[in-house]
């Protein structure tokens, strides 16, 4: 009997250390660039941005999607507006270096409560909040709860409103009591390797993923046991949430700017970009013809372009996507391997 629990408990051994060897060595390879702090018994991981002297655009506050770190939007954003105003990049809580905090931070609310919390630790009133993919429900989470917090709201492929169906599997099976442990541990590893290029690749689409995009913004940050299960989590609760939350929408009286592209097949567009342009009155939706779901990279100059306007500046968000769907097209004469991410100065994302 022993010799029979022992031949299979072996593999799942092996398995746990594997992936706790694998979880180390993720850390040594995208260390934490941010920095800790306290927002009420747990802490909150951010790399802080000074306000520059010249700078010509309010304090900006940027919220990564799911799956994601900071890192994602650090090298989306940090190296074009760099002078131009002070940014707060956020590890959302439980995610890249962020400490989880208590049971709230698992739904938008709550995290927006936390990154207002981190807001006044570094000093920021009031902050132009830009937020992608899962980091849109939270942005508006933010405009609802903190309106005296919001100078306006950035939405970027934003997962806001109810969707048909449901998640995938192992979001289930992550947060399940005992078995979701034994997942996190031994399985989500390998199996979130295997599918990792595949997956990043899939974001981008229909577009090329940058070549150095795993490089640069550290995905697999995700695969480490706590930071999936909490990644998880967040999925399972999301979908009751906008159910409850969408129709307080219409309270949104920040400026807002919603940018999307219309071959997203991540968040659909139809769904939750048009939602939030019906649902908040005095927003703009800026569409970007053949762009997925990560406008952010693709269409960064529209973006700044909508947080100059938010900030007051006359800008045509319309004619700076027709110029950014010009430069897309004529990309795609380029090979993929000629494509990078924007470069930081200062570095070691879906």
């Amino acid at each position: 009997m022993f010799a029979e629990v022992s031949a299979l408990l072996a593999p799942l051994a092996a398995a746990i250390g594997y992936s706790s060897y694998k979880a180390r060595q993720f850390e040594r390879t995208y260390p934490n660039i941010g920095e800790l702090t306290d927002v009420g018994g747990y802490r909150m991981n951010a790399v802080h941005i000074e306000r520059p002297e010249n700078a010509d655009l309010p304090a900006l506050v940027f919220i990564h999607g799911a799956s994601g770190n900071l890192l994602d939007q650090v090298v989306a954003f940090r190296a074009a507006l760099e002078g131009r105003a002070e940014m707060l990049f956020v590890d959302r809580p439980g995610h890249g270096y962020s400490e989880r905090g208590g049971p709230e931070n698992a739904i938008p609310s709550g995290q927006a409560d936390a990154i207002a919390r981190l807001m006044e630790k570094r000093g920021i009133e009031k902050a132009i909040i830009v937020g992608h993919s899962f980091g849109g429900a939270i942005t508006a989470a933010f405009g609802l709860r903190h309106p005296e917090k919001a100078a306006g709201l950035l939405f970027l492929a934003p997962a806001t409103h109810p969707w048909p169906g449901g998640i995938d599997w192992y979001y289930h099976v992550a947060t399940a009591p005992i078995v979701g442990w034994l997942f996190n541990h031994a399985i989500v590893v390998p199996l979130g390797l295997s599918r990792l290029e595949r997956g990043t690749q899939n974001v981008f689409r229909p577009n090329p993923r940058p070549v150095d995009y795993i490089e640069k913004t550290g995905p697999s940050l995700v695969l480490r046991p706590g930071a999936f299960h909490n990644n998880a989590a967040d999925f399972k609760r999301l979908l009751a949430y906008v159910k409850a939350h969408s129709p307080l929408y219409s309270q949104i009286t920040a400026p807002t700017v919603i940018i999307t592209g219309d071959s997203d097949e991540v968040v659909w567009e139809h769904l939750h970009s048009r939602g939030l342009a019906r649902d908040i009155s005095g927003s703009e939706l800026i569409t970007v013809r053949g762009v997925g779901h990560k406008p952010d990279y693709l269409a960064t100059d529209v973006a700044i372009a909508a947080m100059e306007k938010i900030s007051g500046k006359p800008r045509d968000l319309q004619a700076a996507a027709r110029r950014a769907e010009e430069r897309l097209a004529a990309s795609r004469e380029q090979t993929p391997a000629t494509l990078s991410s924007p470069a930081p100065e200062a570095l070691h994302g879906a």
